[in-house]
């Protein structure tokens, strides 16, 4: 029995894997050797980023469980896990939404305070008053209301703003946010919003759901944050929206392609405010990482459900299946 691991540990984190889990072998694939030792694992830890051959993996039959170490899971579930009635897969949902919201905050009040055109005079060393715009006030639809979202409401509700939000599970609706509705009701959302927020999985609903068509609906003049994934947006009709002052301003932590294009004009747009996908980056990451690895292990052996056990077609967990915070 054998589990696998790939993301940055140490030889304190492999301890910990195996200690929650004496009876498996444990072996740090790392990103160099994950293609090779995946087929033989029947638990995977981590999140490959380099090319994987699942059919291989798929075709050696060990594999029962994928705990991911993020909480986007494009990486692993390709149609061949989600098929496959014998391997379950749990995120890292809502781990690091201290650390999302956190950057969140930093694209929000960048964009809506003109920083990148700050940071454009400061270079000149123009020291010139700009216009700035308020958050105070204002209406933030949040998309996709799991682990990030929900602690995202959290933290803006003193900001006196009025909260609004969308969901695939539209329960538990938090007391600071007005109006939780369904995910088919979008539309509804951003015609009231004037800062709209995304931070909904990457999955075949919501792939290229922001067209030229869904920011025309938007409110002319609102702004854009998009802390998920970079897929959800379609970058040529986010320029178009930008160019003809339908958004007002878009704080990126994520795009289309990335690494973002040298070509793209979201680099030379001064209403856009760029980070290079480093939402989740904190340095207790790996420590978190491991101490829900450990948790789950523990179940996983018990045959007790697994935290942050996904819909494999959705891509994400039910609010009440996800993690929150439990001791070990």
């Amino acid at each position: 029995m054998r589990i696998v691991l790939c993301y940055p540990v140490g030889e304190k984190h492999i301890r910990q894997i195996q200690e929650a889990a004496p009876e498996y072998e444990v072996i740090n694939a790392g990103q160099e050797r994950i293609d090779e030792l995946l087929p033989t694992a029947e638990i995977f830890i981590g999140h490959a980023k380099v090319p994987v051959n699942w059919d291989r993996v798929l075709d050696a039959g060990k594999l029962r469980w994928i705990q991911s170490s993020a909480a986007g899971l494009d990486h692993c579930l390709v149609p061949g896990v989600i098929a496959n009635d014998q391997i379950t897969v749990s995120s890292a949902s809502g781990l690091f939404a201290p650390q999302v919201a956190e950057q969140t905050f930093s694209l929000l009040f960048g964009v809506i305070r003109r920083a990148p055109l700050f940071f454009r005079a400061e270079k000149k060393r123009e020291f010139v008053r700009l216009p700035t715009d308020d958050l105070r006030g204002k209406t933030v639809g949040i998309v996709g209301l799991g682990g990030n979202g929900r602690t995202l409401t959290r933290m803006l509700a003193p900001w006196d703003v009025r909260l609004i939000a969308t969901d695939h599970y539209p329960v538990n609706c938090p007391q600071e946010v007005d109006a939780l509705w369904q995910d088919d009701q979008l539309d509804h959302l951003l015609s009231q919003s004037d800062v709209v927020i995304l931070t909904l999985p990457l999955n075949n609903a919501t792939r290229g759901l922001f067209d030229h068509d869904r920011f025309a609906k938007m409110k002319r003049g609102s702004y854009l944050i998009n802390v998920a994934r970079g897929a959800v947006v379609k970058e040529a009709a986010l320029c178009e929206a930008l160019q003809s002052g339908q958004l007002a301003g878009a704080g990126l932590d994520v795009t289309e392609v990335e690494p973002l294009p040298e070509e793209s004009p979201l680099w030379d747009d001064p209403k856009v405010m760029i980070s290079p996908h480093v939402g989740a980056q904190s340095y207790r990451r790996v420590d978190d990482s491991t101490r829900l690895a450990a948790i789950n292990l523990k179940r996983y052996q018990a045959g007790l459900p697994v935290y942050n056990c996904v819909d494999k077609v959705l891509g994400f967990p039910h609010p009440n299946d996800t993690y929150k915070g439990e001791a070990s």
